[in-house]
């Protein structure tokens, strides 16, 4: 059985699916559609995306053109991460659908819990549990099946716990080898919420460590094989992004096991070696 086909469960129930297939940084109109083009048909069954990353609408434009149908196709997409008001919200959204061209999306999320300008602020608490509550509207409407937060750490998840009627099923954080935010992983998990790892491969940085590439060598993979198989056995979810066709099959061959020594060898990297 393809790790493509297996999932998570969700806490509301919803299953998603293991390995994901990120869009940031590829840009609007042909490369986007060609990649999600390549990813659907590589056997991906899900696709993440965000307003901010303006491809929405290639995105979706994919998906329709596919053969796959929509409802077997796990979309994620994200509020904008300046909008902190009720009305931006499901502003914000309202525009996200229309760009995809959905009756629905499987999961939404905050994509910061600050604007990107003011990165780690806290100014934000107030505004972000408003912001949360839009969000469970939204859920509560149907248009969105399961709702989550990105980039959020222990203080921003409690902010939120702490008044949520619906909590988030999802954060999606920067993770990967020597780089695992061991305290707001745990916290995460802790509280029954899903680990998403964004930039899996350190956005390319891993290609440079010799040490993950002997790793690599050794178990005859390659280093993005080796960096995302990591990631899952660590039981977080991961979002490789690849243009190329072969490199996007390629992420997908992950039936082998990474022994538990290794396993400690790929945590204990440093992170600082990869930006």
């Amino acid at each position: 059985m393809s790790i493509l086909t297996e999932t998570y469960q969700l806490n509301n129930g919803n299953e998603i699916p293991k390995v994901g297939f990120g869009t940031w940084q590829i840009p609007d109109g042909k490369p986007t559609y060609d990649a999600v083009t390549a990813a659907l048909k590589a056997g991906y069954r899900h696709i993440d995306t965000a307003k901010a990353y303006r491809n929405e609408e290639s995105v979706g434009q994919a998906i329709f053109d596919s053969d796959v149908d929509r409802e077997n196709v796990f979309v994620t997409s994200k509020l904008p991460a300046e909008t902190k008001t009720y009305d931006g919200v499901i502003k914000d959204f309202k525009s996200t659908m229309k760009a995809l061209d959905f009756s629905y999306l499987d999961l939404y999320l905050v994509h910061a819990p600050w604007p990107w300008g003011q990165r780690g602020s806290t100014e934000y608490d107030e505004a972000n549990r408003e912001v949360w509550q839009a969000m469970q509207d939204i859920y509560n409407s149907g248009e969105a099946k399961a709702i989550g937060v990105s980039n959020f750490n222990v203080h921003d998840l409690k902010n939120i716990l702490d008044m949520a009627d619906v909590k988030p099923a999802v954060n999606q954080i920067r993770y990967f080898a020597g780089y695992t935010e061991p305290q707001i992983t745990k916290f995460t998990k802790d509280n029954g919420i899903l680990v998403e790892a964004y930039s899996p491969l350190a956005t390319g940085a891993l290609f440079e460590n010799q040490d993950i590439q002997q790793m690599a060598n050794k178990y005859g993979v390659s280093i993005a094989q080796l960096a995302i198989k990591f990631v899952l056995q660590n039981d977080v979810l991961p979002l490789p992004k690849a243009v190329n066709e072969e490199h996007i099959k390629n992420n997908t061959q992950l039936d082998f096991e990474i022994s538990p020594d290794d396993m400690e060898l790929l945590d204990d990297l440093s992170g600082s070696d990869f930006g």
